[in-house]
């Protein structure tokens, strides 16, 4: 499978998913998100996946969302896959479906997918794992996590909070 954020790598039955943005601290993007939710798709439908593993590249599990945008990062009207641009159905009362993937959140998305896995998911917590980082690890069996992690939910900290 060819990813750009992500390492697919089976061996001896087990899927190990290496989060690969290193020089970004493996901070959380759009691509990783469909790279996320693809290997896990793939990691239910091939029998010889037997467990998977989730860690990450280099000295950090996943420290957060890219807010390498700044501002634009959280700039609803700005986003290319909003719902109107998505197809998004619509409601009776004209607004989006709110149930409809295109509106949730990604971390969400991967985190609802990760626990609706039907394989047994293993967190190797290299390093810090922020935001998202350490949210992801909450729907996983088992979490190990190496003297040098460091967990934190710090999205009200920072004022990002979603609604």
């Amino acid at each position: 499978m060819p990813c750009e954020t992500l390492i697919y790598d089976l061996q001896d039955q087990i899927l190990t998913l290496t989060l690969n943005r290193p020089d970004q601290l493996n901070a959380f993007n759009g691509p990783m998100m469909n790279e996320l939710l693809q290997a896990f798709d793939a990691a239910d439908a091939d029998d010889a996946v037997r467990a998977v593993i989730v860690t990450g590249a280099g000295r950090a599990f996943c420290a957060g969302a890219d807010l390498s945008a700044g501002a634009k990062t959280f700039d609803y009207a700005g986003r290319a896959d909003k719902p109107e641009k998505q197809g998004t159905p619509i409601s009776a009362d004209g607004q989006p479906d709110w149930g409809h993937d295109s509106v949730r959140d990604g971390g969400g998305r991967v985190v609802l997918r990760i626990y609706e896995c039907l394989k047994p998911v293993i967190a190797a917590i290299n390093g810090p794992a922020v935001g998202i980082g350490a949210t992801m690890l909450l729907p996983m069996d088992i979490r190990l996590a190496a003297d040098s992690a460091r967990i934190g939910f710090v999205s009200a900290r920072v004022k990002v909070v979603v609604a």
